[in-house]
């Protein structure tokens, strides 16, 4: 059995099935609803129930007061009939708080030689609500920042997921890379950045991505699929050499689950084995899609790469609105800007 749940005043529906709780069945359909711990603790997900029953399958929250009539808290909380509840929607980057918390480093991956992959935990019953593309920074303990793109989609939030490149004569990666241990304790700051995926848009989607670059593309892409976008969408990503398609198989894997999605590596110093494109990344772009007027697209990477392809897509017909850049500043004490429209 499911029930509808009608949220106002977005006026946004969705379906929640027997054994959902309210928020996990909007997560699923993409319904940006308001969240903290998802475990009943903080009271982020307060909402108004304004028509409908609900159950607390597994027993009463405990930030729930015993007087919260015409409440509920809707990472807890279960139909027992259609509803209609009032709650505010996470539209823009603005909509969520910037936290700072701690985090523990549960495990760390190597996926070549100067990239690894990093997943965090928060302390247990805490969660991080985010929008697909945003980053994080690590606050050091001299108070300086580090910025890093979160890598996973907003719906699989067990752990945060980052890729990290190590940069010559960067303190931090060189701690990252030859020093630090899994269990390590960590200071954050997040979600922030206005480089998101637009997910009210129709149009078709562009990703270019420059080495790590692949890191918030990939956490927009997996979003897009979660929550049933079904517009053409074509990653582009431009590394030197093969070893530095990190995770080669992934969009791969991609490409042949959906039919709407298609993938182009390009290297710029190929392999001598090489037979796909090879060049700069931004001009492949340009050929598969001289006429960009009508599309939006997403771009990551170093610097170089964003100046070369805002200057080449713009003078190809994409509109100044529908281009959304994350420019990637490395360097022994930089930080990394960022940027959304």
């Amino acid at each position: 059995m499911s029930f509808k749940v009608h949220v106002e005043p977005s006026g946004h529906e969705f379906s929640v099935e027997t054994g959902e709780t309210i928020l996990d069945a909007a997560i699923r359909q993409g319904v940006n609803l308001p969240y903290g711990c998802r475990n009943g603790f903080c009271g982020d997900c307060l909402a108004t129930l304004a028509a409908g029953q609900v159950d607390y399958p597994n027993g009463k929250p405990p930030v729930m007061a015993d007087d919260s009539n015409g409440e509920c808290y809707i990472c807890q909380a279960a139909p027992a009939s259609d509803l209609t509840i009032a709650v505010r929607e996470i539209v823009q980057s603005k909509d969520l708080p910037v936290r700072t918390m701690p985090c523990k480093i549960d495990r760390i991956e190597r996926l070549n030689e100067d990239v690894i992959r990093l997943y965090l935990k928060l302390p247990e019953g805490e969660r991080l609500q985010f929008l697909a593309g945003q980053y994080l920074n690590f606050i050091l303990q001299d108070g300086t920042k580090r910025a890093f793109s979160i890598a996973n989609a907003p719906h699989d939030d067990d752990f945060i997921e980052l890729h990290i490149r190590h940069v010559d004569g960067g303190l931090f990666t060189d701690v990252l890379f030859n020093g630090m241990e899994e269990k390590t304790i960590m200071r954050i700051e997040a979600p922030l950045g206005s480089y998101y995926l637009r997910e009210d848009s129709t149009k078709p989607i562009i990703l270019m991505g420059g080495g790590t670059g692949f890191a918030p593309l990939k956490g927009i892409i997996e979003h897009a699929f979660q929550i049933g976008i079904r517009r053409p969408m074509h990653l582009y990503w431009g590394v030197r050499s093969k070893s530095d398609l990190y995770l080669p198989n992934l969009p791969e894997k991609w490409a042949a689950e959906y039919p709407h999605f298609s993938y182009t590596p390009v290297l710029s110093e190929p392999d001598d084995d090489w037979s796909g494109r090879a060049g700069w990344v931004h001009e492949a772009v340009i050929a598969d899609h001289p006429d960009l007027s009508g599309h939006e697209v997403y771009m990551s990477g170093p610097p170089p790469m964003i100046e070369a392809g805002k200057e080449a897509f713009l003078s190809h017909g994409l509109a100044g609105e529908e281009l959304y850049s994350d420019s990637f500043e490395y360097g022994a004490a930089a930080t990394r800007q960022k940027t959304g429209t």
